[in-house]
């Protein structure tokens, strides 16, 4: 009867591989911090932004993988393919990800480095560990998995990190017992008249409609094999991968409005979170917390360097092969920058928050193209998008440009 069960579950969660490879992206530690830090200082008023941002990424998920199941090309294959001078918007597509992403694994890296300091010095009496060290035995993992694994490898690795995240924030937010009250009362959709609000507002976007998801999502959609067949599913899938990012996203947020932003307390960045919910939680909950947003760490990195081995593929409409040699130079020169931290001045929330905002400028880049890709009846024929479509990604569109101009607001 176990068995049985087991095998269901199993087959649930193969059925929609893409969407948990796009979680395990989506939902690191920028998306831990910039939610936590949100419901933190404004409670739950800024739901509203992660609601409409997880909408728009259904959507523009929904368009790129049926672009992709139809034409039976990645994205930037086509933009290079079917538009006047699209080259030049696939390079300028290709090298503003792959900077947004190495800032981010910066980022990242030093954020989960700093937290499993952080567990060893709760574990063994303040026993202090230099974060090269912790960086270095998670990058020599990591190459080893990359350098034998396949995609089928990545998706499993992904899908047990995702799984453990999401169980491990649940878990905090039974533990901690946040105000409900105070919960319902603070979705009342706001704008706070307060400094940084445009800028978390644009961070929620960044963070959660992210342009590398959209791109990636084309490119996770052919890796897995699906044709035009296959549409339903992976509209299916679509709509489980943006549900789940709602889901542990708003579960993030609510733990903070309904503990720090009750006593008033701020959070800075992502280690203050095991501060902060240590007195609330006691050190189970810490030890929860480090293993949920360390998890969430390590299950954005596997996406963020295989970005640019995947969009030069892309680009020139070649098989994605990750164990050729220009794949495994590439990876290994990003991982090279996973010890960022180590060196810069500046510290990994601060890299997190810039490269988040980049990703929201560069959000209506790649929303406009596949408007007009996916009304183009010479590329979808049949499958062109209805008026329903159509007009959520105008909505995507308008979005992204007020998110875009909510960025640039609060950064000068």
């Amino acid at each position: 009867m176990e068995n049985t069960f087991t095998k269901k579950v199993l087959i649930a969660i193969s059925a929609v591989g893409p969407g948990l490879f796009l979680i395990g992206y989506n939902i690191g530690t920028g998306s831990v911090t910039t939610m936590a830090k949100t419901g933190a200082e404004h409670g739950m008023g800024l739901f509203w932004a992660l609601m409409l941002s997880c909408i728009f990424t259904f959507v523009l998920m929904l368009a790129y993988g049926k672009v992709t199941l139809v034409s039976g090309h990645t994205a930037l294959f086509n933009f290079k393919n079917w538009f006047k001078g699209g080259w030049v918007l696939s390079l300028y597509i290709i090298i503003a990800l792959i900077i947004g992403e190495l800032l981010a694994l910066m980022g990242v890296m030093g954020i989960v480095a700093d937290l499993i300091q952080e567990g060893i010095k709760l574990a063994f009496n303040g026993l202090q560990v230099n974060t090269f060290w912790i960086i270095l035995f998670f990058i020599i993992i990591l190459y080893a998995l990359l350098w034998y694994g396949r995609y089928q490898v990545f998706e499993k690795v992904l899908t047990a990190l995702v799984v453990l995240m999401g169980l491990s924030f649940v878990v905090v937010f039974v533990m901690v017992k946040p105000s409900m009250s105070s919960l319902m009362e603070g979705m009342i959709p706001s704008i706070p008249n307060t400094p940084g609000a445009l800028g978390l507002i644009a961070a929620i976007t960044g963070t959660t409609c992210s342009a590398a998801v959209f791109i990636m999502r084309s490119t996770v959609v052919a890796e897995k094999g699906w044709t035009v067949k296959d549409l339903k599913t992976e509209k299916r899938d679509s709509f489980v991968s943006a549900f789940m990012m709602l889901f542990l996203s708003g579960v993030i947020m609510a733990v903070a409005a309904g503990t720090l932003h009750v006593m008033g307390l701020k959070l800075e960045n992502t280690v203050d979170m095991i501060h902060l919910f240590e007195p609330i939680g006691g050190k189970a909950a810490a030890f929860i917390l480090i293993i949920g947003i360390a998890g969430a760490g390590l299950s954005t990195i596997f996406p963020i360097v295989l970005i640019a081995p995947w969009l030069v593929a892309d680009y020139r409409g070649t098989p994605r092969n990750i164990h050729s040699a220009n794949s495994r130079i590439l990876i290994f020169v990003a991982l090279i920058f996973a010890f960022g931290t180590v060196f810069l001045e500046e510290r990994p929330p601060a890299l997190m928050v810039f490269s988040q905002a980049f990703q929201a400028c560069i959000l209506p880049a790649v929303a406009i193209p596949v408007f007009i890709l996916i009304n183009n009846k010479s590329l979808m024929k049949e499958h062109k998008a209805g008026t329903i479509l159509n007009i959520s990604i105008i909505a995507v569109i308008l979005f992204s440009l007020v998110t875009t101009w909510f960025a640039i607001a609060d950064f000068f």
